[in-house]
C-alpha cells in the first residue's frame, strides 16, 4: 500500500519483483491512489491495481466499501508502506492476518500491526531500502531495490520514433523545471537561462518536460514541449522520458521515472539530511547530482527545502550546470 506521490510509488515497485521471487505463485495487489496507477500497469510481477482516491469529505462513506473490497480478496499479508490511520484500520477491519507498518504508532498498536522499526536517520541509507524493510519482514531476503517501469511494446515503438523524429540523430536533453517544492529547486528564470544556454548549442535538441510551464520557459524558439496539453497521460510521458539522452531536474517524480527507465539524469540536490542524494536520489540510472558549495549551506541555507532555490551557488549555477550537460552527453 503505497498511497502518496509518484516517486515515493516509484520507489516501491521493488517489492512485487521480490516478492514473486520469493514466492511465484503469489497473488500481488498495489494499492494506490489512480495519479500513481500507470506507475504499475504491465508490470509482470503486479496481478492488481487497487485504487483509492478518498478525499477528506468522502473518506467516511469510501471507508467501508474499500474495506469489503479488500476483505473479499482473503488477503494474507498488508504492507503499509506510509503509516496512515485510515488504511490502518482499514486492513484490520478487512481480517488480513499479517500487517507490517513502519515503527511503533499509537494506533499500529491498537490493531496489533507487525513493527518494522527503521533506522530513518542512519546516513547514506535510501528510501527504497526503508520499503523494502516491510517485505524483508515477512521473509523476503533481497538488496536489490531498484525501480522498474515496464513499458508496452507499442510505447517502446513510440519512444524509438521519437528519439529519431525529435533528434534526428542529436542528444535528447530534458529539462523539468517544476516540481512539488518538497526540495530545492531554482526559480523558473534560472531554468529559462539554462534552456536558452543549450539552445545555442545546435549538435542537441532541447526538450521541456513540464505540465505546467513557467512564463520564463514558454515558446522558447528551438526547444520541444512535451505536454502542451494537460491531459497528457502518465504512461504517455513514460515513454516521452525514455526517449531523452538525459533528463535535468530537481529532485522530483520524473527524475525517478527516468531512474526507473534507466535514463541518465542530473538533478538540482542539497546536503540536508531530509533530502540529500543518498536518501532520495533516483536508482537503477546513470545518476549525477548538482550540490552547491559546502559554505554555501553553512552560510545561506535557509534550512527549509521549500525556501530553498540554490541562489548564487557557482556550483549550483546554469553556467555549471551547461558544463556537466556538456560532459555527460559528449
Amino acid at each position: 500500500m503505497r498511497q502518496d506521490r509518484l516517486g515515493d510509488a516509484i520507489l516501491a515497485t521493488g517489492l512485487p519483483r521480490e516478492i514473486k521471487k520469493r514466492w511465484p505463485d503469489s497473488h500481488v495487489a498495489v494499492l494506490v491512489r489512480s495519479y500513481t496507477k500507470p506507475v504499475f500497469e504491465n508490470n509482470p510481477h503486479v496481478d492488481e491495481i487497487i485504487t483509492d482516491d478518498a478525499k477528506p469529505e468522502t473518506r467516511k462513506e469510501s471507508f467501508w466499501p474499500m474495506v469489503r473490497q479488500l476483505r473479499s480478496r482473503r488477503f494474507t499479508h498488508a504492507l503499509m508502506l506510509l503509516p496512515e490511520a485510515r488504511y490502518n484500520y482499514m486492513t484490520f477491519c478487512a481480517g488480513i492476518p499479517v500487517r507490517v507498518g513502519h515503527g511503533i504508532i499509537l494506533f499500529h498498536a491498537l490493531t496489533f500491526v507487525r513493527p518494522v522499526m527503521t533506522r530513518k536517520f542512519q546516513k547514506g541509507r535510501h528510501e527504497a531500502q526503508y520499503s523494502m524493510d516491510l517485505a524483508r519482514s515477512i521473509g523476503i531476503k533481497t538488496e536489490n531495490v531498484d525501480p522498474e517501469i515496464y513499458l508496452t511494446e507499442q510505447e517502446i515503438l513510440q519512444s524509438e520514433a521519437r528519439v529519431h523524429n525529435w533528434g534526428n540523430g542529436k542528444p535528447l536533453v530534458g529539462i523539468h523545471s517544476t516540481s512539488g517544492a518538497s526540495a530545492p529547486n531554482w526559480k523558473p528564470d534560472l531554468w529559462a537561462e539554462l534552456a536558452k544556454i543549450l539552445l545555442q548549442e545546435k549538435s542537441l535538441q532541447v526538450v521541456i518536460t513540464d505540465y505546467d510551464i513557467p512564463q520564463e520557459m514558454n515558446n522558447l524558439e528551438g526547444a520541444l514541449y512535451l505536454c502542451p496539453d494537460k491531459n497528457t497521460s502518465l504512461r504517455a510521458d513514460m515513454a516521452n522520458i525514455s526517449a531523452l539522452s538525459l533528463l535535468v531536474s530537481a529532485s522530483t517524480g520524473p527524475m525517478h521515472i527516468a531512474g526507473a527507465l534507466n535514463v541518465p539524469t542530473l538533478s538540482l540536490f542539497c546536503p540536508l539530511g531530509a533530502c540529500e542524494p543518498a536518501l532520495w536520489g533516483p536508482l537503477g540510472n546513470p545518476a549525477e547530482f548538482v550540490m552547491p558549495e559546502d559554505d554555501y549551506c553553512r552560510d545561506q541555507c535557509p534550512g527549509d527545502p521549500h525556501a530553498c532555490h540554490l541562489v548564487g551557488s557557482k556550483l549550483a549555477s546554469p553556467t555549471e550546470v551547461f558544463r556537466r550537460i556538456s560532459e555527460s552527453i559528449n
